[in-house]
């Protein structure tokens, strides 16, 4: 586990296309300076608009995480999120050209490859870690969330589909580390049914969606030629969606979240209660483990220096 700040060395590129909008899509990672957070930057014509990656900015969770503001939108950005958090990468500056952030494989394994090849850079501050004081939970039916207290990060994901391919799935992890992130979550690729691609479309979603960034259903079984990748792919994807969603509370966890049937929508009705419960966490270092006097500041300068 870090306890230093860290960026990426240099700046990395991708190219692709939108799970969702089927839009060809370019982002640049860059460097960024100390205690300057995850803010993504969309270019519009001549314009830049700066969106903090928090979760005060989601403006959608319809088969995505959507972060905007004042009109100006960015999609699918959880996967991106979750390769950040899992490589422990506090500072970047996301320049998006589109709608939404490239679906590649429907992972977050193609992240974090190029980002390590890169590599990353040690920064002198240190990390701004959230401890959870209260367990929180939110239900929804027979779906839940919680989120207690806990000494590293550790997640237990369990997921429940009528289909036989899924049936009842489960991830479980006593300390998510870079090292289990990268080799046990980050691959695991997103997942839909064929017979719902139709409607999907028909409503905007998946028009990029293909056996090529996701795995696809069928009422028979995969159709991908590869076949799965673990077989509970798909509670480990659901792992990553909420480790790319958690990661918009803006820095590293001590905390253990234990999830049945999530989705979006729940992640961040759980965090909106827990940034809104009177000391629920406090944010410190683990280099002196006492609450960071300071307020946390997003440096909008710091951002707009950069890009």
């Amino acid at each position: 586990m870090k306890i230093l700040q860290h960026t990426v060395s240099d700046k990395i590129t991708f190219k692709g296309i939108g799970l969702h909008t089927g839009a060809e899509v370019k982002i640049d990672i860059l460097p960024a300076p100390e205690d300057t957070g995850i803010s993504f930057v969309k270019k519009e014509k001549d314009q830049k608009y700066i969106i903090k990656a928090t979760v005060e900015n989601i403006v959608s969770t319809l088969a995505a995480t959507t972060i905007g503001k004042n009109g100006t939108t960015i999609s699918t950005v959880e996967h991106l999120m979750a390769a950040l958090y899992g490589l422990e990468i506090d500072n970047a500056i996301i320049v998006v050209n589109g709608p939404e952030i490239p679906a590649l494989d429907g992972s977050a394994g193609v992240f974090v490859k190029k980002i390590k090849e890169v590599g990353l850079v040690q920064q002198q501050k240190p990390r701004h870690f959230i401890r959870i004081l209260k367990t929180i939970q939110i239900e929804d039916g027979d779906r839940y969330i919680r989120i207690e207290p806990y000494d590293n990060f550790a997640i237990n994901v369990e997921i429940q589909f009528a289909h036989s391919v899924i049936g009842k799935q489960q991830y479980i992890c006593n300390n998510i580390t870079s090292e289990e992130f990268e080799r046990n979550i980050s691959k695991a690729r997103t997942f839909g049914f064929l017979s719902q691609v139709a409607e999907m479309r028909k409503n905007g979603l998946a028009r990029g969606g293909s056996e090529k960034n996701a795995i696809v259903i069928g009422d028979s079984g995969i159709l991908n030629s590869e076949g799965l990748r673990f077989k509970n792919e798909m509670a480990r994807h659901k792992a990553l969606d909420l480790i790319g969603d958690l990661a918009l509370l803006g820095g590293p966890l001590l905390a253990k979240i234990t999830a049945r049937k999530n989705g979006h929508e729940l992640h961040r009705k759980l965090m909106m209660k827990l940034i809104n419960t009177d000391d629920a966490f406090k944010i410190i270092s683990l280099e002196s483990p006492f609450h960071i006097d300071n307020e946390w500041i997003w440096r909008d300068q710091a951002v707009a220096a950069v890009v």
